[in-house]
């Protein structure tokens, strides 16, 4: 084997190393998703709920912060992000999901509009989409929960979908409603598409 050909193959192989590095905590949250829909593994906010196959979602605080259930996420929301920032919608995405600045809260009349993207490079997939890798496996009817100031609402799923980066209708397309908006790259990293969740408040529990 020529010396070229040897190169080569280091070098095919090393990008394919840091490629499956990077793209590693996707597949794991899907392997991990598919080993607890498998197993019928539920989870729960409620800390009574407990069993083989059952387990308690903690949240990390109840001043701001989201949980979903069905997928297994708990994570902090850091308010009032400006998403035309890209530096401080990135720090912000370093310690959790960010609210977008100027949307509603919890209990407010309007959209409350939270995203996780990485925007600058695929390769920060795992810094700042964490939460959000798995938002495709919600359907219409699953439940998310949004803690608030010591209260926690309930939203219901509406629709699940994926746009292009420059429709934004789907941020006011119900004025007079209290819904949610979650949004993520699609696919992971990548800036081709979003992907798109939109939900109902119900109540607060």
């Amino acid at each position: 084997m020529s010396v070229l050909k040897i190169i080569s193959t280091l070098l095919i192989f090393g990008a394919l190393t840091v490629l499956g590095a990077i793209f590693w905590p996707v597949t794991q949250a899907e392997i991990e998703y598919g080993y607890s829909n498998a197993l019928n593994i539920k989870y729960s906010l409620n800390p009574e709920f407990s069993g083989t196959y059952e387990r308690t979602l903690k949240v990390p605080n109840k001043d701001f912060s989201i949980a979903i259930p069905k997928i297994a996420v708990a994570a902090p929301i850091i308010a009032d992000v400006d998403p035309q920032n890209k530096y401080e919608y990135l720090r912000a995405l370093k310690q959790g999901v960010a609210q977008a600045k100027e949307t509603a809260v919890p209990g407010e009349t309007g959209n409350v509009y939270l995203f996780a993207h990485s925007e600058d490079t695929f390769y920060n997939v795992n810094t700042y989409n964490a939460p959000f890798f798995l938002l495709g496996k919600l359907t219409r009817g699953d439940e998310i929960y949004v803690f608030y100031k010591d209260r926690k609402f309930k939203y219901v799923v509406d629709q699940v979908k994926v746009v292009s980066p420059e429709e934004v209708n789907y941020l006011t397309v119900n004025p007079d409603r209290n819904t949610l908006t979650l949004q993520t790259d699609y696919p992971p990293g990548m800036t081709f598409a979003r992907r798109i969740v939109i939900a109902d408040e119900i109540g607060i529990e």
